[in-house]
């Protein structure tokens, strides 16, 4: 599995066209490029970080091509609502123990 993440400086004011943009683009990427989707995560005001996986970094280099018109809306939508877009880091998984619920023993 392969990982990427993302830094975005979004401007005061813009952050619903933000989330909305960058739901819209995620949700075709998913769709149309074969990602596993992304989590975004907001640690400042106007600051954001996404966590993209792919099934390889081979996948993920060669992105883009098949995408439908309409994600150029919403590229250009969450390019106009950020300051800055910044791709922070891409590399490979090297252990996953992320769970989808708390551990339990009561089974």
């Amino acid at each position: 599995m392969f990982a990427v993440i993302y830094s975005f400086k979004v401007k005061t004011g813009k952050e619903e066209d933000f989330l909305e943009a960058w739901s819209g683009l995620t949700k075709l990427i998913y769709q149309y490029e074969g990602s596993y989707g992304s989590r975004l995560h907001r640690y400042k005001p106007d600051e954001y970080i996404a966590y993209a996986q792919w099934p390889d970094r081979k996948t993920w280099e060669e992105s883009g091509g098949s995408l439908p018109e309409e994600a150029k809306v919403f590229s250009k939508s969450m390019q106009a609502s950020c300051t800055s877009i910044e791709t922070l880091h891409s590399m490979e998984v090297e252990a996953d123990l992320l769970m989808k619920t708390p551990f339990s023993d009561k089974l």
